[in-house]
């Protein structure tokens, strides 16, 4: 869910308040990527059974850490954590840290994923404030046919063993296929070390 910030379009934020006590029940969020309107929950109310129904935007809980706003969501569905890559199971959780500068505001998101993720995924991204009155909120967008032919309700896929481009990216800049699909763990310099003591012990045999 939290990919959808990454979109270049604009993001507004309001509070929704009690009209009687004037106390903040939640903090709106409309995010003009695919115009999706979220609701952080700020009055205190739990999570949602794990039974219960998976939606785009989760379910979100905030509270204010000093001037920092922390929001917890569950209940996401099955999707994405990059479009065109890693996928997002709907057991992932997200925990965000909204954090204004002035003019600026940081969104630090946090993805714990179970499924896909063998630690924690952190990305941040930056807001600038527009005071420009008179924008357009809204842009047209039609479906189009991307794949001639495709018959309707077929889902491309490849079953195990049956994927051409499997080694595809390893081929292509000489590296090991263990080293391309092999986790977190694969991201850091240490990693050199243990590709290292592999190239041994298969030369070695």
């Amino acid at each position: 869910m939290s990919y959808i910030y990454r979109g270049p379009y604009n993001l507004r934020i309001w509070e929704e308040r009690d009209p009687t006590s004037q106390k903040l029940i939640a903090i709106k969020q409309y995010i003009d990527n695919y115009q999706q309107t979220r609701t952080i929950w700020m009055d205190g109310r739990p999570h949602p059974s794990l039974n219960a129904a998976h939606t785009w935007m989760g379910f979100s809980t905030g509270k204010w850490e000093g001037g920092i706003l922390t929001v917890y969501t569950t209940h996401i569905k099955q999707g994405w954590i990059r479009r065109d890559g890693l996928p997002e199971s709907d057991q992932a959780t997200l925990i965000e840290h909204f954090i204004r500068h002035d003019n600026h505001l940081t969104h630090v998101s946090i993805v714990t994923d179970p499924v896909y993720l063998t630690e924690p995924l952190i990305k941040t991204q930056d807001f600038l404030l527009n005071t420009q009155e008179g924008q357009n909120w809204l842009y047209p967008c039609e479906y189009v046919e991307e794949v001639s032919g495709r018959p309707k309700g077929a889902v491309p896929n490849y079953l195990p063993g049956q994927n051409p481009f499997l080694h595809e990216y390893a081929d292509r800049y000489h590296l090991p296929l263990e080293a391309v699909l092999g986790g977190a763990e694969t991201m850091y310099p240490e990693y050199q070390l243990t590709l290292k003591k592999e190239t041994i012990g298969a030369v070695s045999k």
